[in-house]
């Protein structure tokens, strides 16, 4: 088991723990042992009370801010977490878990069920936003963290960080949700299902028994299919318009005549070399199940009635996948019960993915509600 951080610990320094109690799942089971693979950067202060934990989206990982063991790529978010971002391991101890479900150490579908010696496979239990949520706050006891200056998370990651002080409204003293939502539509879903099925159409899954013979072509698919939503028409016309590639007429066949077919290809193959197909297919049921009104009665505004953290929220006026409208009806809620909420909605041409790229206005309002916390 590892060992709780110390002072003055190395920025980046990847942990991983067995957690010694059973998780009590949405679902009705018993998941044990429970995993969890995680990142940390700056030092824990004597109050414990600079910790921030940040929430990573579908396809992330606690690789936020250090380089990626598999791909060589810098970490997802190096724009807002690192000396003089944001969220600064010179202020803040940043935690970061890869969540419940996932491939990149913690316990999913990929992972070893002790019962039989080998990956779990489909037999791995079904799992929520909330389990996720839950699973993180067993980290945060094992690390000594019994309060939150922060939960910061962009799209699935603002879905944990909206679920944290519903679940743990006294643990959680602010929270940063951007390009997000407080429940999937039925176009979210809709999306997802191509994806999940994409997947399980692929010959090489067999039902998830794929071992060392993935269902890439499946996965592959999949990635493209939902890469789709994270952009925008303004984005992709601009990008790529109707330009050829690496030719100058029409081919009149089916190989990728257009750049936009070329780059999703290029998505779609370089996605399975760093994700587990049955991971996807879990990951994406948690959050279609995602409804934070339903886990509260069916209103929203009771999910927010027990806590007194701040709540900072973000959308993006080009995002069709969590518009504008799906921010606002939160920050609704949260008038409703009484909570401290700011809402922005920035520009961009980018569409979701504009939390993931460069945004001076995106780091600006971040760091000024930080630091006002603080």
């Amino acid at each position: 088991m590892a060992t709780a951080p110390a002072l003055g610990q190395r920025f980046g320094l990847q942990r991983h723990v067995t957690l010694p109690a059973p998780l009590a799942l949405d679902g009705g089971q018993l998941l044990s042992p429970v995993e969890v693979a995680y990142e940390t950067y700056g030092d824990l202060a004597p109050d414990a009370g600079n910790a921030i934990l940040i929430c990573h989206a579908l396809t992330g990982d606690q690789h936020v801010a250090s380089r990626h063991p598999r791909t060589g790529k810098p970490g997802w978010w190096t724009r807002m977490v690192g000396p003089g971002k944001p969220i600064d391991p010179a202020r803040h101890f940043i935690i970061c878990a890869n969540v419940l479900g996932s491939c990149m150490g913690s316990s999913g579908p990929a992972s070893t069920d002790p019962a039989t010696g080998k990956a779990w496979g489909m037999r791995f239990p079904v799992i929520t936003i909330r389990d996720m949520v839950r699973a993180q706050a067993m980290l945060l006891d094992h690390l000594g963290v019994a309060r939150l200056h922060a939960v910061v998370g962009g799209s699935m990651g603002g879905m944990q960080a909206l679920s944290w002080p519903a679940t743990f409204p006294d643990r959680v003293e602010a929270a940063v949700v951007i390009a997000s939502t407080a429940r999937h539509t039925a176009q979210n879903i809709a999306f997802h299902e191509v994806g999940r099925q994409a997947i399980m159409a692929d010959p090489r899954w067999r039902g998830g028994g794929y071992a060392g013979d993935p269902p890439a072509a499946g996965l592959a698919v999949a990635r493209m299919a939902a890469h789709i939503t994270y952009l925008s028409e303004a984005g992709l016309t601009e990008k790529f318009g109707r330009r050829l590639q690496s030719r100058d007429a029409k081919g009149f066949g089916f190989d990728a005549d257009f750049q936009v077919e070329s780059y999703l290809r290029h998505q779609g193959i370089s996605f399975v070399d760093r994700f587990d197909a049955n991971s996807y297919l879990y990951i994406t049921r948690a959050m279609d199940y995602f409804d934070l009104a339903e886990e509260h009665g069916g209103r929203l505004a009771h999910a927010f009635r027990g806590s007194r953290a701040r709540f900072c929220l973000v959308s993006f006026d080009t995002d069709w996948l969590y518009p504008t409208a799906e921010s606002r009806s939160i920050v609704h809620a949260l008038n409703a019960a009484g909570a401290r909420a700011s809402f922005v909605e920035l520009a961009s041409p980018y569409g979701h993915d504009a939390f993931l790229l460069d945004s001076p206005e995106l780091n600006r309002v971040v760091d000024g509600f930080l630091r006002a916390g603080e």
